[in-house]
């Protein structure tokens, strides 16, 4: 019986362990965060290095927009400080937001097509700015925290239910929280 509560409380830190990350990409990437990261070829943190308009061409059926980036913080289908050049048809662009030369974010990126042709899983919600430092996910404005995500980062804590403002140290949300909760859910 002592062993079966030991095995249980190191369970029960273990999962207190994953939930602060996994609130962190739920916040951030939306309720379906663990689909959007199990669907991702390519998933990782890194800087626009340039993006170019290709126009259609006899060698190149389609129009397409190749980016150019630079691998910061890998977290599948890529490696640390690979370039990679990204390319989208064209028509799809812009359905998301576009990206800058010098823009940090972190990517999810559905693996190529037979026509090396991709784009961002969820469009827009796969492009996630950073922080000038590429550290951190870019400062937004204070948000409300609802009841659910509350009551699970209070632990369960008894106070009012009242939508509170959050502050911007409370915001903060790293590159690493996410890759954590993104490698937890692609091994799910």
């Amino acid at each position: 019986m002592l062993v079966f509560v030991i095995a249980l409380a190191g369970l029960c830190t273990v999962a207190t362990a994953q939930q602060p990350d996994q609130l962190a990409a739920a916040r951030v990437l939306g309720p379906q965060w663990r689909q959007m990261a199990r669907a991702s070829g390519m998933v990782f943190a890194g800087t626009v290095l340039g993006v170019e308009a290709l126009p259609a061409r006899t060698d190149r059926e389609l129009p397409a927009i190749a980016v150019k980036l630079r691998v910061e913080h890998a977290i599948a289908g890529v490696q640390p400080g690979q370039v990679v050049t990204i390319r989208e048809w064209a028509g799809a662009w812009s359905s998301h937001r576009a990206m800058r030369t010098g823009q940090r974010m972190l990517l999810f990126f559905y693996l190529p097509s037979r026509l090396g042709l991709t784009s961002p899983v969820g469009g827009p919600m796969g492009q996630v700015a950073l922080d000038p430092s590429g550290k951190n996910v870019a400062a937004r404005a204070p948000v409300l925290m609802n009841d659910a995500m509350d009551s699970a980062m209070d632990n369960g804590a008894a106070h009012a239910r009242q939508p509170r403002r959050v502050s911007a140290a409370q915001q903060r949300i790293t590159v690493i929280q996410l890759k954590r909760a993104i490698l937890n859910a692609r091994r799910e």
